[in-house]
């Protein structure tokens, strides 16, 4: 798939999540065995959407770049986001915090990371 596509799709999924965690985060939360029981919770699942959000727009800002050291740059930025994504949800999963639903974050993580690497294997060639 060419970087334009890539991008777009990585950006839509970013930005989803996004909004999904910030107006349904009471709906979203319990699939993953966390629970917002109070404005502050509810907050931080807001707060979190602007850093969802942010890589979203970085993602479909940069699709359209035909600079080749700023394409492999952004791909290895994507990489290296979303393996904090397989470390830090791995570890929710691991001590209890993520249960039921929450397995499948460390697996997105794990998706989207493969991609990017294929993706930058892919332009590099």
């Amino acid at each position: 798939m060419n970087n334009k596509v890539f991008l777009t799709l990585h950006g839509g999924i970013y930005f989803a999540f996004a909004l999904a965690l910030f107006f349904l985060p009471t709906q979203v939360w319990p699939m993953y065995g966390v629970e917002i029981n109070d404005k502050y919770a509810y907050f931080l699942s807001q707060h979190t959407s602007i850093f969802l959000g942010g890589l979203g727009v970085v993602s479909l800002l940069f699709r359209s770049i035909k600079d080749g050291e700023a394409v492999k740059q952004i791909l290895k930025a994507l990489i290296i986001t979303n393996l904090f994504g397989i470390i830090i949800t791995s570890y929710a999963g691991i001590t209890g915090i993520f249960v039921g639903f929450g397995w499948s974050d460390p697996a997105f993580f794990t998706v989207l990371t493969v991609l990017s690497y294929w993706q930058l294997i892919k332009y590099k060639n």
